[in-house]
């Protein structure tokens, strides 16, 4: 039987299944050449680059979003359900 393998890419998605090590790690999260997205070290498919700032944009954005909806940012609209009353819709 062959053996599968690694790495490499799949419909054009790139995956890896090698044991990572920290080196590789950091390397793959910071890459200071390359663009906003680079492939994951481990798994499949691509991850934020560190080095760039506009992963740091996305970050904030992201933690923004997360912070707004855990302190109730949406309350606003449950309100407004309560209070609705029919209406009578006329036809001609």
């Amino acid at each position: 039987m062959a053996d599968k393998p690694q790495s490499g890419t799949l419909f054009g998605v790139p995956y890896n299944f090698e044991r990572p090590s920290l080196k590789r790690l950091v390397s793959s999260y910071w890459q200071p050449g390359d663009g906003m997205l680079v492939e994951k070290p481990f798994g499949i498919g691509y991850t934020l680059n560190l080095a760039n700032w506009r992963s740091w944009v996305v970050l904030l954005v992201a933690g923004a979003m997360l912070y707004l909806e855990r302190n109730g940012g949406g309350e606003d609209f449950a309100d407004e359900d309560e209070e609705d009353e029919p209406v009578e819709v006329v036809v001609d």
